[in-house]
């Protein structure tokens, strides 16, 4: 539901503006906000979870999200709106959080890479359905019922956890001594020079992704003319791109390391994001060649996430929770941090955002050689 309630909202961005009367930035920094809460949320609910399990957590986590999610739905002003959506984020990253700690409690091996393949294609699911389906609802009824929506599958999330998510932590395997041991593994996780290279590296690939997601109903609809529903379509086969990238990666991971695959995937988010800049330097901007670069970084992008998120949990194992919260927290904080640089430079270019996309990769792929060095042998943390 994080990705989801990333996403839908996205192409009511314009008509939220104009019926809160807000300005392009105080819109997308209420995406900002979200992301903070993700932050946070995923900050503290994954070491905690090391200590207490994963379903002691998840359940009232979802049952946060479809509540706060009605109380965006009502929210009178933009102000509502932001604090909302902060809260809303925190209560929505325990099932990001936890999503990845069960996976690493359930697999091992060879297993691990085509799991993580699997829950990165069901993320990519919601940014494919999200605005597609956001596009339909603003043809019909207002930007609100995107939120009521939510909160309905707010609901159907915390059912299916309720009944369909075993613990996956018995209790001879969990952090004892209290919130300080569990805590402490992050400083430990953070101390390891390939670890904290896969999350800089899956970090600014999210940094560049955000930069897209923020700026890029305003690129197509306000620059190129295009209407909310072409808008969810465009949106929706560049999200496709992800989705099958994500696949791409199970289908490799059999047969090359998820190192040599995490290297291929930053090199083509690179080249995508580079020929996006060079485009509109030289005049040759569209709404066709500006889809065109963007498909190819973001099915760079979406080899990045299962790469760098296999890894990075392999490597932070036994402490699997903290190791979710540090790759998704700082994830989602750059995205945070990215997201409103597009209107902050202007959204009436699409300039800005191609070059806060280029900007991020190129953080990541340093990240990836300099510290991640993924062609070298790493073993998981004692």
């Amino acid at each position: 539901m994080a990705p989801f309630a990333t996403d839908m909202y996205v192409p009511g961005f314009p008509e939220l503006g104009r019926a809160l009367h807000a300005s392009d930035s105080a819109v997308q920094l209420s995406m900002t906000a979200f992301l903070a809460g993700l932050v946070v949320g995923q900050m503290v609910i994954g070491p905690l979870s090391d200590g207490l399990g994963r379903r002691r957590l998840l359940l009232p986590g979802t049952v946060l999200f479809a509540v706060l999610s009605l109380v965006c739905a009502l929210a009178p002003n933009v102000q509502v709106l932001i604090v909302a959506r902060f809260l809303e984020g925190v209560a929505g990253a325990a099932g990001m959080v936890l999503a990845q700690a069960v996976v690493t409690d359930w697999f091992h091996g060879p297993e691990l890479p085509r799991y993580f393949s699997m829950l990165s294609m069901v993320m990519g699911v919601a940014p494919v359905a999200a605005p597609v389906l956001g596009g339909a609802l603003l043809s019909v009824a207002t930007w609100r019922v995107m939120f009521v929506v939510l909160a309905f599958f707010g609901v159907l999330l915390f059912l299916g956890a309720l009944f369909g998510v075993r613990e996956s932590l018995p209790r001879e395997r969990r952090h004892q001594g209290g919130v300080a041991v569990t805590f402490r593994a992050m400083g430990q996780l953070l101390g390891h020079r390939a670890f904290v290279g896969c999350m800089l590296t899956l970090a600014f690939s999210a940094a560049a992704m955000f930069s897209y997601i923020a700026g890029s109903s305003f690129v197509f609809q306000n620059l190129y003319g295009v209407s909310a529903t072409q808008y969810s379509l465009i949106f929706a086969v560049n999200a496709a791109g992800m989705l099958l990238a994500g696949w791409t990666f199970g289908a490799l991971s059999r047969r090359l390391s998820v190192g040599t695959i995490l290297m291929a995937g930053a090199a083509v988010a690179l080249v995508g994001t580079l020929l996006q800049v060079a485009l509109l330097a030289a005049g040759g901007g569209g709404p066709a060649g500006t889809c065109a670069c963007l498909f190819v970084a973001l099915f760079g992008i979406g080899s990045v996430f299962p790469a760098s998120m296999t890894l990075g949990q392999s490597l932070g194992r036994n402490a699997s929770g903290a190791a979710s919260a540090l790759l998704g927290g700082v994830e989602f904080l750059l995205g945070a941090l990215a997201s409103p640089l597009v209107g902050v430079f202007g959204t009436g270019s699409p300039m800005p955002m191609a070059v806060i996309m280029l900007s991020a990769m190129l953080c990541a792929a340093l990240a990836l050689v300099f510290l991640t060095r993924p062609w070298r042998t790493h073993g998981p943390l004692p």
